[in-house]
């Protein structure tokens, strides 16, 4: 099953150029060719989290510090009724998103769930997320740059970077941070509002392929106990209940028992 993207669910362009720390290495390279292939990361992606992982490869790759120094870079994401997902483009930058997510307190969470930019100069000496500090520095991380992604409502994420140099971000990296945000997010909320419409249309076919089961496995209930539906699916529901399991799942062991096969049921991709 497909699902189609409209014209107006597309990311718009940005025409103002991005900083040279945000932008590629080749000359003449600009902002629009930076958002197109933003926009061609979401198309070329199987899912969200796919995206979110070549996001965070794709930011990695056009970000540089004063020194050269590579940065790690993860990308923590919140959608509504949905634990956070996260991504990142080396161990380090996805081992520091999981640590944030259980500890439920950070730079990238504070700049997720406040919408502001934050900045971690020093981790030694800064003072906020004292057990989160400990994490950093175990991995050798002195300085974060954590840069929100507004979405739609209901979602929410930030770009965080990290560098094993203390005071590695400074107002101009910020600044150039934060225009590439406003780009990135376009495409993630593009992602995301593919995601869901892909994510609905999914729980639209595993519903009617439960409802279709049931519905048989009632019918041969009716034939084998000569009841009304009614009783059929009172039945079907006591045997899950006292078993412990959906009834679609008791459904499909009846039929898988009745035709000595698997049942499956078919739908138009």
């Amino acid at each position: 099953m497909t699902t189609k993207v409209s014209d107006d669910e597309r990311p718009e362009l940005n025409p103002e150029p991005v900083p040279d720390v945000f932008q590629e290495r080749d000359e003449g390279i600009s902002a629009v060719t930076v958002s197109e292939q933003l926009q061609d990361l979401v198309l070329d992606s199987a899912d969200v989290s796919e995206f979110l992982r070549e996001l965070c490869d794709y930011s990695a790759a056009l970000a540089s510090v004063d020194d050269g120094a590579p940065l790690d870079c993860a990308v923590t994401l919140y959608r509504r009724r949905r634990a956070l997902t996260g991504a990142g483009n080396t161990d380090r930058a996805r081992a520091l998103n999981e640590i944030q997510e259980r500890m439920g307190e950070g730079p990238c969470l504070t700049a997720l769930l406040e919408e502001r930019t934050v900045v971690v100069d020093e981790t030694l000496t800064d003072g906020r997320w004292t057990d989160y500090a400990q994490a950093l520095l175990k991995e050798g991380v002195h300085s974060v740059l954590a840069v929100p992604l507004v979405l739609e409502q209901g979602a929410s994420a930030s770009l965080n970077f990290f560098s094993s140099a203390p005071r590695a971000f400074h107002e101009g990296i910020v600044a150039s941070a934060e225009q590439y945000a406003a780009q990135a997010q376009r495409a993630l909320r593009l992602a995301v509002r593919i995601g869901g419409k892909q994510q609905k249309a999914d729980d639209l076919q595993e519903a009617m392929k439960s409802r279709t089961a049931i519905d048989l496995a009632v019918g041969v209930i009716m034939g084998q106990q000569r009841c009304s539906q009614t009783a059929a699916f009172e039945f079907l529901s006591r045997a899950a209940s006292s078993r412990n399991q959906k009834l679609r799942g008791v459904a499909e062991a009846l039929l898988a028992n009745l035709t000595k096969n698997p049942v499956s049921t078919h739908f138009d991709e």
